[in-house]
């Protein structure tokens, strides 16, 4: 009689045991499928954000000729936003422009503003900043991405590296944001993205003009997002890291300009490490929709920005160490030299071979 107690028992305990497994799978289904119903959800809002918020909106592009001020005025314009963009060079905007229209990226029957300007002047940036609003009426998005790199140690910079990179890199941005903010205050709304760099928050040797003006940049974004931010202006500040922009073409070097320009065209271009200016500006017109106070782009960016912060004393030693092992020597040469220069030199002389 016990024992078939004991096996009526056990088979009821082995069934109840099963009915509760299976409610507690049919339980896990429901809330897995609630959870990718939520994320499916989630992404489906921001989608339906990303490709309506800046429908119609003025947005002006300093530095928006080529490298990442183009891919992000490409953004932008694909946003469905009315575009100025300010640079230098008229053939490079007209390129710039004609680009733009071959990606659908300027609407159908529009069109876009064009300034030639030189940034590091206060009055081209105030101009900037008058001849958008005097043609669509107002701002609602101001990029500061202007910039100049050189690259050299510091025994082969000259002071006129460090007063270029900070009337362009900083003063720039700082003068059309003055010129914008009035007219911003007006209107209780408006967004500014500062376009800085790891560069300003991370002390990278031989790069010192380029970093003194990104710490500058930074620090002024920073206190004025906190200024603005109640009166109805988001300020973001962009600190990217490395990127594959394809702008070394551009960047100065001096001292042994042809080791300088090899590591750093081996940063800028290596996928592992960098990132493409196409993946950042999209990362960068996501943070504008939403009034991100600060994003770091890459998780390298965003790991060593804090190491520093956490460890300044062993990052400034690793540094150290790595300009004494692993960056070229001074070697008196203060004459600069193109990476488009260098790259063309370089080519010539594998052909001849």
């Amino acid at each position: 009689m016990m024992g078939k107690l004991f096996k009526y028992g056990s088979k009821a305990a082995w069934w109840g045991a099963k009915r509760q497994a299976r409610a507690h799978r049919v339980q896990g289904s429901i809330m897995l499928g609630i959870a990718c119903g939520a994320v499916v959800a989630h992404e489906t809002y921001k989608a339906s954000r990303r490709a309506t918020a800046m429908r119609g909106k003025i947005v002006v592009v300093v530095g928006g000729s080529r490298g990442l001020g183009l891919e992000i005025a490409r953004q932008f314009g694909r946003g469905g936003a009315q575009l100025a963009l300010a640079a230098r060079g008229e053939d490079e905007l007209r390129s710039a422009l004609n680009k733009l229209y071959m990606e659908d990226a300027i609407r159908q029957g529009g069109g876009a503003l064009t300034i030639v300007a030189d940034v590091s002047k206060q009055e081209d940036c105030e101009r900037i900043i008058a001849s958008t609003i005097e043609r669509y009426g107002r701002i609602d998005v101001l990029v500061n991405c202007a910039a100049v790199m050189q690259v050299a140690p510091i025994e082969d910079m000259t002071a006129e590296a460090f007063e270029q990179a900070m009337a362009i890199n900083f003063f720039g941005a700082l003068h059309a944001t003055r010129a914008v903010i009035p007219h911003m205050l007006e209107r209780g709304s408006g967004s500014i993205v500062n376009i800085a760099s790891v560069g300003g928050k991370i002390a990278v040797p031989h790069m010192l003009p380029y970093v003194a003006s990104k710490f500058a940049l930074v620090g002024f974004s920073e206190g004025l997002h906190a200024e603005l931010r109640h009166k109805g202006i988001r300020v973001t500040t962009v600190c990217p890291g490395l990127m594959r922009t394809g702008a070394e073409g551009g960047v100065k070097f001096a001292g042994d300009a042809e080791k300088e320009y090899r590591w750093f065209k081996f940063g800028a271009e290596t996928p592992l490490v960098s990132i493409s200016a196409r993946a950042a500006a999209r990362k960068i017109f996501d943070a504008t929709i939403a009034g991100t106070a600060e994003i770091a782009i890459t998780p390298q960016a965003w790991l060593g920005a804090r190491a520093v912060g956490l460890a300044p004393n062993v990052s400034q030693c690793f540094a150290a160490a790595v300009n004494h092992y692993g960056l070229p020597a001074p070697n008196g040469n203060r004459e600069t030299t193109t990476g488009k220069e260098l790259a063309e030199a370089k080519s010539t002389r594998d052909s001849a071979l």
